[in-house]
C-alpha cells in the first residue's frame, strides 16, 4: 500500500507544470487589475500548475488593498525586481500630488505641463511608462531561467511593455509563451485620445502584431477582442475575468438597503459619465417626490470631476453618495445591499468589446444589474445569458426611463429581484481549469 502511496506522490510531481507568471500587479496592488492572476494562481496547483510569479519590488500602485495578500497561497515563489517609473517626473510637469498612473483616467482639460507629459508619454514611452524595466527584466530571468526550468511563460498586459519582457524570452530561450490581453493594445479606448504622432502608432501596431505572432497561444477576456487578435494568432481564446466567492454566500442573510439604491463600483471617468442616467433620475425626481426622497445614487471608487459636475448640474447632489475607495470585501457587501447595481460602459468606439471585471461579481450579488452599453456588446452577451439583468443603448433615454420605473415599482412592492442563471460557469475556478489546459496545450 505504501508503495502504491508513493508512486502516486511521484506520479502527481511529474506531471506538474511549472509557470512563469510576468505581471505587474501583485498584491498589494488593489483594483481590477490585480484580480486575475491573483485568483488564478491562487487555483492553479489543483489543476497541475506550479506557479512561480515575477513581479515589480517598489510598484507605484494606485490603489492599495493589503487584505488580498491572504489570497496567495502558502510556498508560491514571488520574483521581485525593482522598477523605475518616470510617473514622478510627470506629475511633478502637471503640478499633481496623487498618481495618475490609470491611462483610461484622462483629463481632457489639461495644463500645459500636462500636455507636455502627454506628449513625452505617447512618443517617447511605448507601448507604456514601464518600458523601463524591460531590459532588466529580461537580464534577471534569463539568469534565473538558466539555474531554474519553467515549461512556460506567461505575460499579462497592460501594461503591454510586460510582453516585451516575455517576447524577449521567447525569442532568446524557446520557452513556450502565452501573451493574456486583460485589455486591448492599439484598440482600447484611450489610446487614440492620447496626441500619438504616425511613427508612434506605427510602432504600437508592430510590437502588438510581433508579440502576437510569436505567441504560443494567446487569451483574450472577450470573443470581440478574439476576433480581432485571430489574423495574427489562429490560437487566440476567450477565458473570461470571474468571481470567487461561493454562490450560496453570495446570497445569505444581507440586508437590503431601506432606499432605492442605485450602486456603481470602479473608476467612473468622462468616457463612462452615464449623462443620459442623471438625466432621467431628474427627470423622475422632478416628477415623484416619493421617488427623490427615497434615491440614492452611489459611486464607489474614482469618479472624474466632470461626472460630480453633471449629478450637480441636474439637481442630484442631495441624492449623491460617492466612497473613493473601500477593501474589496466591503465591496463586495455593498453590492449585495444595493437595490439596483449600475454598469456604464465607455462610450467609445470599442464599447462592443469591453467587458468589466465587476460584471462577474455583481452577478453573484443577485441584484439585478442595469448597463448601459451597446446591445450587441460581449457585456450585453453575458447579461442576457444569464438573465441578470437589463442593457440599454447609450442614447436610449425612453428605454432607461422605463426600465428605472419598473425596477423602483418592484422596490416599493418589495419585490425587486432578479433570478439569474448560468452564473457558475464564471467561478474562477472552471476558469482556472480552462487556463491550466490552454498552458498544458502549448508544452
Amino acid at each position: 500500500m505504501q508503495c502504491i502511496l508513493k508512486t502516486q506522490i511521484v506520479y502527481l510531481h511529474v506531471q506538474m507544470k511549472k509557470v512563469l507568471i510576468i505581471t505587474y500587479y501583485w498584491p498589494p496592488s488593489g483594483g481590477s487589475g490585480v484580480q486575475r492572476w491573483l485568483k488564478f494562481v491562487k487555483y492553479f496547483e489543483e489543476y497541475g500548475i506550479t506557479p512561480i510569479v515575477y513581479t515589480v519590488d517598489n510598484p507605484d500602485y494606485a490603489i492599495v488593498d493589503e487584505t488580498l495578500k491572504s489570497d496567495i497561497p502558502s510556498g508560491v515563489e514571488v520574483l521581485k525586481q525593482p522598477i523605475w517609473e518616470p510617473y514622478n517626473i510627470a506629475k511633478f510637469l502637471s503640478r499633481k500630488k496623487s498618481n495618475n498612473a490609470s491611462m483610461g483616467f484622462l483629463n481632457k482639460k489639461k495644463s500645459i505641463g500636462a500636455k507636455i507629459t502627454s506628449y513625452i508619454r505617447a512618443n517617447y514611452f511605448i507601448p507604456d511608462a514601464r518600458i523601463y524595466w524591460v531590459k532588466p527584466s529580461v537580464k534577471f530571468l534569463k539568469n534565473y531561467l538558466a539555474k531554474n526550468h519553467v515549461d512556460a511563460i506567461i505575460s499579462s498586459g497592460p501594461p503591454h511593455s510586460l510582453h516585451l519582457i516575455a517576447l524577449a524570452l521567447k525569442k532568446e530561450l524557446g520557452i513556450p509563451w502565452l501573451s493574456d490581453f486583460r485589455d486591448p493594445w492599439t484598440e482600447i479606448d484611450y489610446l487614440h485620445q492620447l496626441p500619438l504622432s504616425k511613427k508612434a502608432l506605427r510602432k504600437h501596431d508592430r510590437l502588438e502584431k510581433e508579440v502576437l505572432n510569436h505567441s504560443d497561444a494567446v487569451v483574450v477576456v472577450g470573443e470581440t477582442m478574439r476576433q480581432s487578435y485571430l489574423s495574427e494568432n489562429k490560437n487566440t481564446l476567450v477565458i473570461t475575468n470571474g468571481y470567487d466567492q461561493d454562490l450560496s454566500e453570495s446570497v445569505s442573510k444581507v440586508k437590503r438597503d431601506e432606499k432605492f439604491s442605485i450602486t456603481h463600483i470602479g473608476l467612473m471617468n468622462e468616457d463612462r459619465n452615464p449623462i443620459i442616467l442623471w438625466k432621467v433620475l431628474s427627470e423622475l425626481c422632478n416628477e415623484d417626490k416619493e421617488f427623490a426622497d427615497n434615491l440614492i445614487i452611489r459611486l464607489i471608487g474614482k469618479v472624474s470631476g466632470l461626472v460630480l459636475s453633471e449629478i450637480e448640474k441636474y439637481g442630484l447632489s442631495d441624492n449623491f453618495e460617492l466612497i473613493e475607495y473601500l477593501p474589496h470585501n466591503e465591496v463586495l457587501e455593498h453590492q449585495k445591499s444595493s437595490q439596483l447595481l449600475l454598469l456604464a460602459l465607455n462610450n467609445v468606439e470599442s464599447a462592443k468589446g469591453i467587458i468589466t471585471g465587476k460584471i462577474f461579481e455583481y452577478l453573484i450579488s443577485k441584484r439585478p444589474i442595469v448597463a448601459i452599453a451597446p446591445m450587441d456588446g460581449d457585456l450585453a452577451k453575458i447579461i442576457q445569458e444569464t438573465q441578470s439583468g437589463d442593457v440599454v443603448d447609450f442614447n436610449d433615454r425612453t428605454s432607461l426611463a422605463k426600465v428605472v420605473k419598473k425596477h423602483y415599482l418592484s422596490y416599493t412592492s418589495k419585490s425587486l429581484e432578479v433570478n439569474s442563471e448560468n452564473v457558475s460557469q464564471f467561478h474562477r475556478k472552471q476558469l482556472t481549469e480552462k487556463m491550466a489546459n490552454v498552458i498544458k496545450g502549448i508544452i
